[in-house]
């Protein structure tokens, strides 16, 4: 299997009151730790680097992509209802009670800021090769929470008064604050990409992130819960997104020689080349509150049956609530693209006859999938509920469990999953070379200049070349590009960022019709959990919720 790469053993205790809590003095949770241990550092260091990992396990993948036009949620006659929750994302009507398992990541992602700060103050920031990396996760993580949440506090211990209450800070101000971090670590960071780096902020991870930042600067620099909001206004930081894309594309560290469907099984790891920063998962090493289950809610609701899905069988049930809309099925229809082969769909087609799929491989074998050893699975494109309110029931029978087309996109390991609680194996990438290649062509789309002799068209057609796609003789035009990202990035959490940016949130799909708020501007941030605000009094609600 694949080489482990997450340090275990000792990890600090870190303090369990959230660093926002205004009965506690703010400093008070950084306390001095030893630093005569390189182990215990080394240790400490990684915690910091890996916060995001039980957040992108599941539940932040739960809410994000169901929020897109990916997937719908559904249930089976009360299976996987549980309050609406992920319902609720796939209706753009997030409720910050009843979705609180899915909002409550913003407090995971909150302590990895903690933890970072923690580090910083340990170690301290005055060696810029220690301090760099940690800083560029805290403004990684301080990115999600500004791109999904907007107004976020910028929690910098350097900048932490003694009052011991956190503001949040306007977004803008956010974002600024992200980029001069980001700006200032970046010849600090590590250039090497190997083992030793993988998973961990390097120069190339931050280039990446300021491409992202920059890219969706007008989102976040701009009321884009306005009705004013353009999404084709012009970007005054176009030209450095470019540049960061560049910098990453000069560097000669990463292709796309990888083959589309392999990189995402459960044996990817830092032979990659494509990926530039990704979050490393191990399914005999992961702890329940930390592992990966993407295959649990992706699988169908009787994939573990009769070897029903992979060629050997799931010792454990699985959801199967997580269907790609039909409109998102029909973004995989080009001829040849190997793309196609990360869905058990056909998006030219109303019907998929199953087969099962090869648990080493992956790939689609000539074995027919049975239901209870009798009857064809055959897939349906389109799904139809049993009543047209939120609850998105299919039924609780084989009608309703084929419903929807599903993604073997991180194909597990089957032997693994069986042994170690349903926990997979496949890192999740985060900025991957193909999203450099794809940002610099849509910023040269948007008025940023061309370099390199690169055009919207060769950059475009890069992508479309190494998967076997047919290319484009003309340059694409923003259309061409988001369903291209569509097609490129499913599963990798960044879909509702580039609807949004693109203006196409709001576009129906899915059961979003059945939400007479689906269209509100003011979806475009996700509330945050009544937990999260019962632990910051001060804090406001995002408007509409």
């Amino acid at each position: 299997m694949k080489t482990r790469y997450i340090l275990s053993g000792v990890l600090m205790a870190l303090a369990t009151v959230g660093c926002t809590d205004l009965d506690v003095d703010i400093k008070s949770v950084y306390t001095k730790y030893p630093t005569d241990s390189e182990i215990a550092i080394e240790a400490k260091i990684s915690d910091a680097y890996y916060a995001f990992r039980a957040a992108l396990g599941r539940r932040y993948d739960e809410g994000i992509s169901c929020n897109s036009d990916e997937y719908t949620a559904v249930s089976f006659g009360g299976d996987y209802l549980n309050e609406r929750d992920m319902a609720n994302f796939s209706l753009h009507n997030v409720d910050p009670n009843a979705c609180k398992s899915q909002l409550n990541v913003y407090n995971d992602i909150q302590s990895g800021i903690t933890k970072c700060n923690q580090v910083l103050i340990d170690l301290g920031d005055e060696n810029a090769t220690v301090s760099a990396p940690v800083r560029a996760a805290r403004a990684f993580y301080t990115f999600l929470l500004m791109d999904n949440w907007g107004d976020t506090p910028i929690i910098d211990y350097r900048l932490l008064d003694e009052s011991g209450i956190v503001n949040r800070s306007p977004r803008a101000d956010v974002a600024r604050w992200i980029e001069s971090e980001l700006l200032e670590v970046r010849d600090y960071c590590p250039t090497e990409v190997s083992e030793n780096t993988y998973g961990k902020p390097t120069r190339w991870m931050v280039d990446a992130l300021l491409a992202k930042l920059y890219i969706n600067w007008n989102v976040y620099t701009q009321d884009v819960t306005s009705a004013s909001w353009s999404s084709t206004a012009a970007n005054e930081k176009i030209n450095e997104c470019v540049a960061m894309c560049d910098d990453i594309i000069e560097s000669g560290l990463f292709d796309l020689s990888d083959d589309y469907k392999k990189k995402f099984l459960y044996n990817n790891g830092a032979h990659i080349k494509d990926f530039i920063y990704a979050m490393p998962f191990d399914a005999i090493t992961d702890d329940n509150d930390h592992a990966l289950y993407y295959a649990r809610f992706r699988t169908w609701r009787q994939g573990q049956k009769n070897n029903g899905f992979y060629s050997v069988a799931l010792s454990s049930s699985v959801g199967g609530n997580m269907a790609l809309t039909p409109e998102f099925a029909e973004l995989f229809c080009l001829p040849g693209d190997r793309r196609n082969d990360v869905i058990a769909g056909d998006g030219t087609a109303e019907t998929f006859d199953v087969y099962q799929y090869d648990a080493v491989t992956g790939e689609k074998t000539n074995v027919r999938n049975l239901y209870n050893n009798e009857t064809p699975v055959t897939f349906t494109k389109q799904i139809t509920l049993i009543k047209q309110d939120g609850d998105l029931n299919t039924g609780k029978d084989l009608t309703g469990w084929i419903q929807g087309y599903k993604s073997i996109k991180f194909f597990p390991y089957v032997e693994e999953v069986n042994a170690h609680s349903r926990h997979q194996s496949n890192d999740v990438p985060i900025f991957r070379y193909a999203d450099i290649l794809l940002m610099k062509c849509e910023a040269i789309v948007r008025g940023a200049s061309a370099t390199r002799g690169d055009t919207p068209q060769s950059l475009f057609n890069q992508i479309r070349s190494y998967v076997n796609a047919p290319t484009i003789a003309t340059n694409p035009s923003l259309q061409d590009i988001l369903d291209e990202r569509g097609r490129e990035f499913l599963d990798e959490h960044w879909r509702r960022n580039d609807l949004i940016r693109f203006g196409d949130f709001e576009r129906n799909w899915g059961f979003k019709s059945l939400n007479p708020n689906a269209n509100a501007l003011t979806n475009r941030l996700l509330p945050l959990s009544n937990d999260v605000l019962n632990l910051n009094t001060n804090w406001e609600q995002n408007k509409g919720y």
